[in-house]
């Protein structure tokens, strides 16, 4: 189907979204009226420049305060009408009055609509319906396809927005009988759910399908059984999207449809782990580091300065080529059972492949970057043979398995981006989103999951000076969280601190003998489903830090209950476990 973008969505000047528009992929464009008035470009410039770089002017938009007023404003249409012959848009929409002046009349609503549609019938052109959520009289789909059906024009039909409508919770029954050719247009766009005046929600919070949490794909699948064949079109009013880069909204916003559409991609091949995740760093400290968790040096790359290291199934490759100040996660690679289709998944959803250096006889993995720049290869087990082994032992006695999940800090605009790029890449599954109280401020986080891959997205609740004011750490999954942190502090790994104030509060809460956990600085959690015991080692430089967990019975979650006490601990200073908190 035809996929077009309102201009709204996009950040710049109106000819920075057409451009950005077009590069995306789209084929058309709703013009939102501000950005024309606010545009040195007249209406006829402006259909000229879309179609140069292939855009339609599906919708102009919006007309506000018509219907049911005590004297309808022809004047005004008239004047758009011209507006929208030079722009060559074939379609009006038209928004549910919100003036106090408005009459609670449908009758009036009809007859003033049949006017205006007769109006526009006799240029050619077609007026869409819409219910305003906030609409004074009409806020509800359903109610606004009665006054259509009750104005009966054939230049007349209703505009359907996924927003308007589940916002409000309205039934979607209404949608079966309404026929496709009177469903001029439809508008999509998600949003987490939120407790706030619907308007404000609306202005500020909508992010593009499958970024928040209202079903668009369900309404999207009544709509088309219903007989629409218009164009899928975004709608989309977001702080962040409009301080964003434009071409990167776009894209995201393309990814969004395509994965919307349920267009035949290539299937998500099974994930089984983490392969590796790559460290950039500038200096040995985390070599020694790695070596007192249990770790051996597998080997050197055969081409490239980046070493690898293993304890079990985990491997840390560090990258010594990248020229970080501060140690800091470059890549994560997930085990694919297919790495080529994993490879062909990313390419259809428009994820931008990294360019890599390739030496004879090395492994040819693919990479796509993350929208923060994080690389994510797609691995079959070839790719250890580009290591030379040293013969190096892992050391016994460390019961740390396997990674279990890694936490990337993302720029404040990437995050609903970031979220989008590993749902639809890697097929995870979004979890709910959470708040977390650090010394600097609220972090927005939300995990991401498939069996035993799991990627958790952290960023600040509000823009920072600083490009992200959160860490990164990779966790290591263990059978027994009590005699992994034993086995680090003996061998002189440097343990997150843990104040006492926190096991005073966990005895009172849950009426727990804390004793051996506040001896070793582990961290407890308890759901209905299972528990969790974890601990943390010190930051590495400036940003990267390990965590290792030991989840028990059902238990699904990542300790946000924790997060605080860790941030505040990383924040007020650290110490080495030898007498810090033991």
């Amino acid at each position: 189907m035809k996929r077009s973008i309102a201009t709204v969505c996009l950040s710049g000047t109106l000819d920075e979204k057409l451009d950005a528009a077009a590069s995306a992929g789209f084929d058309g464009v709703e013009l939102f009226e501000a950005d024309l008035i606010n545009s040195p470009l007249r209406p006829d410039e402006v259909r000229a420049l879309a179609d140069a770089r292939g855009l339609t002017i599906d919708l102009y938009q919006p007309f506000r305060d018509f219907e049911a007023m005590p004297e309808p404003d022809f004047r005004r249409a008239e004047a758009k009408f011209d507006v929208m012959e030079a722009l060559g848009a074939p379609t009006m929409l038209v928004c549910s009055n919100v003036s106090p002046h408005a009459i609670d009349d449908d009758a009036l609503a009809a007859a003033q609509l049949l006017e205006l549609a007769s109006r526009a019938d006799a240029r050619g052109l077609k007026i869409a319906y819409e219910a305003l959520a906030w609409g004074r009289h009409v806020s509800e789909y359903d109610h606004a396809w009665r006054i259509v059906e009750r104005a009966d024009h054939p230049a007349l039909g209703t505009c359907l927005d996924s927003f308007h409508i589940l916002s409000r919770g309205t039934s979607l029954d209404t949608i079966d009988a309404i026929p496709g050719e009177k469903i001029f247009y439809l508008q999509l766009a998600d949003a987490p759910f939120l407790s706030m005046d619907v308007l404000q929600w609306s202005r500020h919070y909508r992010c593009f399908p499958g970024q928040g949490a209202l079903d668009v794909r369900g309404l999207l699948a009544r709509v088309l059984a219903a007989g629409y064949s218009g164009p899928l079109s975004l709608e989309v009013f977001n702080d962040v999207f409009r301080q964003a880069d434009p071409c990167r909204t776009a894209i995201d916003a393309m990814r969004s449809l395509i994965l919307l559409e349920d267009e035949p991609l290539p299937e998500p091949a099974a994930l089984n782990g983490f392969a590796f995740v790559e460290i950039g760093v500038d200096s040995p400290e985390i070599e020694d580091l790695l070596r007192a968790m249990g770790f051996a040096h597998v080997g050197p790359h055969r081409s490239k300065p980046v070493q690898l290291f293993q304890h079990g199934e985990i491997r840390v490759v560090l990258n010594h080529g990248v020229g970080e100040d501060d140690p800091e996660v470059v890549a994560i690679a997930v085990d694919s059972s297919d790495p080529d289709a994993s490879a062909a998944r990313a390419e259809a959803l428009l994820a931008p492949r990294v360019e890599r250096r390739r030496g004879a006889g090395e492994a040819d993995l693919t990479a796509v970057a993350a929208p923060d720049g994080t690389a994510v290869f797609f691995c079959g087990p070839d790719w250890l043979d580009d290591f030379l082994p040293t013969g190096e032992a892992e050391s016994d006695g460390v019961p740390i398995e396997r990674i279990d999940h890694i936490t990337l800090a993302q720029p404040f605009e990437a995050f609903d981006e970031a979220g989008l790029f590993y749902r639809s890449v890697l097929a995870l599954e979004p979890s709910a989103s959470a708040e977390l109280a650090a010394p600097d401020g609220l972090v927005r986080s939300r995990a991401y999951a498939a069996g035993d891959v799991r990627v958790v997205l952290n960023v600040p609740a509000l823009a920072s000076t600083r490009e992200r004011s959160e860490l990164q750490h990779v966790a290591f999954a263990t059978s027994d969280a009590l005699a992994a942190a034993r086995a680090m502090r003996e061998r002189g790994v440097p343990l997150l601190a843990v104040p006492d104030n926190y096991y005073d509060d966990l005895e009172a809460r849950l009426g727990i003998d804390t004793a051996p956990l506040r001896e070793l600085g582990v961290l407890y959690d308890r759901t209905p489903e299972g528990e969790l015991l974890h601990f943390y080692t010190a930051r590495l430089g400036g940003r990267v830090f390990f965590e290792v967990l030991e989840r028990r019975g059902g238990y699904r979650g990542y300790g946000a209950l924790n997060s605080p006490v860790r941030m505040a601990a990383q924040t007020g200073g650290e110490r080495h476990a030898e007498g810090a908190g033991a």
